[in-house]
């Protein structure tokens, strides 16, 4: 793999979408910088999922009488762990960008790869 391959892999952790994009359509024909940008693009669409699903949540348990806004309010520190993790997955995506290897990120990484993107 030369530098640019491994360039455009780790713009699309660097960058985010716009990223991603620039893997997936100029870089198209790359197969590091189309898998890290698929990697890139699961982390973002986890990032964003996870909070609305809080949301949801949250809403229906608050209407539970006397627990339920406790629980929901409580449950905030799990979209947390999650956004912590998540940083942990983008900062070994960018590692393994660098080192040009194809190697799923943790917790994320198989199901962003089969992305039909």
């Amino acid at each position: 793999m030369n530098k640019s391959e491994r360039l455009a892999a780790f713009l699309s952790y660097l960058l985010g979408v716009p990223g991603c994009l620039y893997a997936l359509i100029v870089r198209r024909q790359d197969s590091l910088a189309r898998y890290h940008a698929k990697q890139s693009l699961g982390i973002t669409l986890v990032a964003v999922a996870v909070p609305i699903v809080w949301v949801i949540v949250a809403w229906i348990v608050a209407w539970i009488p006397l627990v339920g806004p406790s629980v929901a309010a409580a449950s905030f520190s799990l979209v947390i762990a999650t956004y912590v993790l998540l940083i942990v997955c983008w900062i070994v995506g960018m590692i393994y960008a660098l080192q040009a290897k194809v190697q799923p990120v943790p917790v994320v990484g198989r199901w962003a790869a089969q992305l039909p993107v």
